[in-house]
């Protein structure tokens, strides 16, 4: 019976850490420019079809390529952001039909350039093998992205609260005309912001992209994950996102080893919506962004 417990917590720990690293750009997004950014799951896409091109067409592998991945999908969200979103952060309906219609464009793109075929990462070779944890064995690439969600979280935090664009981008979120009032150009810091959090979705896509299929409309069922992370957690809040990635990523293990995955999925989705009735905030924020 223990051991059971043990693996089923030792799975909702790496369903967690995938959790983490989808839900993490998407909270900085969504929780600073008040961006309800349905095309987070497009730039997940994009960083898997990263990988996907620089092994097969460059012969860099996927570890090598993840600062590319990176800088190349954040461009993106760049050049999406200075097009697009620039214009509409005061319309926040405007946003999600925008960014909706952005996500439908990017799978079109893929499909026209790429083809609509499953691709395949290859797993790094050092990281293929799985090391025993309690008796029960754990595949090592899944502890990398334990690593690097958590490695990931811990740069967000010190760029959000230990540097001058973080403090730049708080006061923003405080009070833009205020900040602006100060010499703060808005329009720099929430660029580098939305280019920081595509960033992040395209290497989350990049480090789940050798667990799962590569394909057009793979992002479509991240993104719904990401928001569930981020409503339990709180839009405000980093550490919350953390902490409802953990709870999420539990629930999902022992729920779906009690019953199935889409019970467990229907579970959660019920959990959320009476969350959201009686507290919409979420559980670690203490108010909304207004």
């Amino acid at each position: 019976m223990a051991e059971i417990i043990i693996s089923q917590i030792i799975t909702g720990l790496s369903i967690a850490s995938i959790l983490l690293l989808v839900a993490l750009g998407l909270a900085i997004i969504y929780g600073t420019t008040g961006v309800i950014n349905l095309a987070h799951g497009e730039f997940v896409m994009l960083g898997a079809y990263s990988a996907w091109v620089l092994q097969h067409y460059a012969g860099i592998g996927l570890f090598e390529g993840l600062a590319l991945v990176f800088v190349l999908v954040g461009f993106c969200g760049l050049v999406i952001e200075r097009v697009v979103i620039r214009y509409l952060y005061d319309r926040p309906l405007d946003t999600i039909l925008a960014t909706w219609g952005v996500g439908i464009m990017l799978q079109q793109i893929i499909r026209l350039t790429v083809g609509g075929e499953l691709r395949y990462v290859e797993m790094p070779a050092s990281l293929s093998s799985s090391v025993g944890v309690f008796g029960i064995e754990i595949s090592t690439f899944r502890i990398f992205i334990l690593v690097v969600s958590a490695a990931l979280f811990g740069v967000t935090w010190y760029l959000m609260y230990k540097t001058n664009v973080g403090m730049k981008l708080r006061a923003i979120t405080q009070n833009r005309e205020m900040a602006s009032s100060f010499g703060i150009n808005s329009d720099s810091v929430y660029s580098m912001t939305f280019a920081y959090g595509c960033g992040l979705a395209g290497l989350a896509g990049a480090l789940v992209s050798p667990l799962k299929s590569v394909s057009p409309e793979m992002g479509s069922a991240y993104v719904v994950d990401a928001f569930m992370v981020v409503v339990l957690g709180g839009v405000e809040s980093l550490l919350g996102t953390v902490a409802s990635s953990f709870i999420l990523g539990e629930m999902n293990g022992f729920l779906a080893f009690l019953s199935n995955d889409t019970m467990a999925k229907a579970i959660m989705f019920l959990a959320i919506i009476v969350l959201i009735r009686f507290r919409p905030q979420g559980l670690f924020s203490k108010k909304i962004r207004g």
